[in-house]
């Protein structure tokens, strides 16, 4: 059988473009290791929240490898640069809704998120300020209590 491209960067992709057409703000979990370079003072717990909004963002690309762009920390412009594996959600700030990968993974499943699930990742988000200070722009918190309907994960292959 052939080697064939992973699914999750067309996950990635999907879910930001979702969030963008519907007017969303889309949030990244991230894993934060050595191949990471996000801002050191912006990770909890090894793991990081970024605002991956286009006003946030400057020069973002999603490759088949790793996803990149410029955004403001601190009114700082800052690189960032993601290798796939290490994003461990996509999701829309406003309800919740998104996926959600097990850490290191670059292909299999995904997980649905849908309200509250997002909180449960990333309580505290470090979002990119798009010209603002960061405490400001992360004055707005993911979701915590699910949506109408409620919450549901929910594996998508």
């Amino acid at each position: 059988m052939q080697n064939l491209v992973p699914t999750k960067p067309y996950f990635v992709r999907a879910v930001y473009s979702w969030c963008v057409d519907n007017g969303l703000t889309p949030y990244l979990a991230v894993a934060v290791d050595a191949r990471t370079h996000v801002p050191r003072q912006y990770v909890h717990e090894g793991q990081i929240v970024l605002n991956v909004a286009p006003y946030a963002t400057h020069q973002f690309e999603i490759t088949n490898e790793a996803l990149s762009c410029q955004a403001r920390f601190g009114g700082v412009a800052q690189l960032l640069y993601i290798p796939l594996e290490n994003i461990l959600a996509i999701y829309a700030k406003e309800n919740g809704r998104g996926l959600a990968f097990e850490p290191g993974m670059a292909t299999g499943t995904a997980m649905e998120l849908g309200g509250a699930v997002a909180s449960v990742l990333a309580p505290e988000p470090q979002v990119p300020d798009g010209g603002e200070s960061v405490s400001s722009a992360a004055g707005s918190e993911p979701p915590t209590s699910p949506p109408a309907g409620g919450s549901h994960l929910r594996v998508v292959k």
